[in-house]
Parts: structure tokens; C-alpha cells; sequence
């Protein structure tokens, strides 16, 4: 089974930790969004998506990507960092964008995030050391779930 993991990490590289955790548990190829050529995404089994969440959704970045892809027949997963919140719902846009394309979603992750967006930073941000070694054994066994389903 060949695999891919996209990711957009912005700020403190809290997803891209996640990304390679994930990437090396699954023996997947990790791209940044800007490092893609959609054309590749045919030679893969299994694609996850991932990135920060900004004002309740992924990464425009990534967001744009999936919206430009064409039909594909193809299992996906998708994954988050966050600072707050239910990712279920932050999942949300992207899920909806990836069904609309043709890909099965077969698991979501995300996981607390050090974050200093607006406000946050003049109190010195939130969940400092995120994430930690708890949460990147969470990501790995994910992964390990994503190899059974691939």
C-alpha cells in the first residue's frame, strides 16, 4: 500500500510533528502542500490531510488544494493540531470538501497545539510543550489504525 501525508504547518510546527509521526509509522511519502503536484495523488492508496486550525478550519492552504483536485476514488484520512476546541467540527470543511471529491474518509486525529494567535500571545500563548510525547504516541498509533483500514 503506497501512502501520502499533506501537510500545511505555519507557525510553531506543531502540525508537521504530527505529520512525520504519522509519515514515518505509515512509511508514507510527507509533502508540505506547496510540494505537491495533484497529478501525483493517482499513484497512492492511501492520502492523509492535515494542518493547524485557523478561525475553525484547516489551513486555506490546504483547503484550496482538495478544492482543485478532481474526482478521485481514493481512501483518505484527515488530522489536525488545534488550541482549542472539538475537532469534529473543525474537521468539518475539509471532510465535506474530500467526500465531495470521492474519497472515503476512514479516520480523523487531532491533538492540542502550542498556540499564540491574537490574545493568546499576550498571555504567553496556550498549551506550551504541545504536542508532547503523549500526544505523538496517540498520533502513532493512530497511524497504526490508518495501515490496518489502508
Amino acid at each position: 500500500m503506497r501512502c501520502l501525508v499533506i501537510y500545511q504547518s505555519v507557525h510553531h510546527g506543531n502540525t508537521e510533528k504530527i505529520a512525520k509521526e504519522i509519515a514515518k509509522c505509515l512509511d508514507a511519502d510527507l509533502k508540505r502542500v506547496d510540494e505537491i503536484n495533484k497529478k501525483d495523488l493517482t499513484e497512492y492508496d492511501l492520502i492523509g490531510f492535515g494542518s493547524g486550525i485557523y478561525f475553525l478550519k484547516h489551513h486555506k492552504s490546504l483547503l484550496e488544494f482538495v478544492e482543485n483536485l478532481p474526482k478521485m476514488n481514493k481512501k483518505a484520512f484527515i488530522f489536525s493540531t488545534r488550541g482549542l476546541g472539538c475537532y469534529k467540527f473543525y474537521h468539518r470543511a475539509l471532510r465535506k470538501k474530500l467526500i465531495e471529491k470521492g474519497f472515503k474518509i476512514v479516520g480523523e486525529f487531532s491533538c492540542k497545539g502550542y498556540d499564540t494567535y491574537g490574545i493568546l500571545k499576550l498571555i504567553g500563548g496556550i498549551n506550551k510543550g504541545r504536542p508532547n510525547e503523549q500526544d505523538l504516541e496517540k498520533a502513532r498509533k493512530f497511524a497504526m489504525r490508518m495501515k490496518k483500514v489502508g
